[in-house]
């Protein structure tokens, strides 16, 4: 992953109501779920809903697919995956250990 796209991802992130829709689709895991359920689960309005869904896709954290009329949205897993690696490249000069137990 390039630093621009991993700023993008971060920023995309760094908002509480695109976090939480994030997190919601994460848990979903890769079927996601329609923009109206995502709008129930979270009590958003759709307008809010669909900038914030925008600025994630835009952002390379979610998929979208139609099926029929409706408009499923699920998590990136692939890219989300590369963020982290981004992340945790180098990580303790290259010997990550696992924390230390109390």
């Amino acid at each position: 992953m390039e630093k621009a796209a991993a700023i993008s991802a971060l920023g995309a992130l760094a908002q509480e109501t695109r976090l939480d829709v994030f997190r919601l689709l994460v848990e979903r895991g890769p079927e996601g779920l329609p923009a109206g359920a995502i709008a129930g689960a979270l009590d958003l309005p759709a307008a809010t809903l669909s900038f914030h869904l925008k600025t994630l896709k835009d952002a390379g954290m979610l998929r979208r697919a139609r099926n029929g009329r409706e408009l499923v949205y699920a998590a990136d897993f692939p890219h989300m995956e590369a963020l982290l690696r981004f992340l945790t490249d180098n990580c303790c000069q290259g010997a990550c250990r696992p924390p230390v137990q109390p």
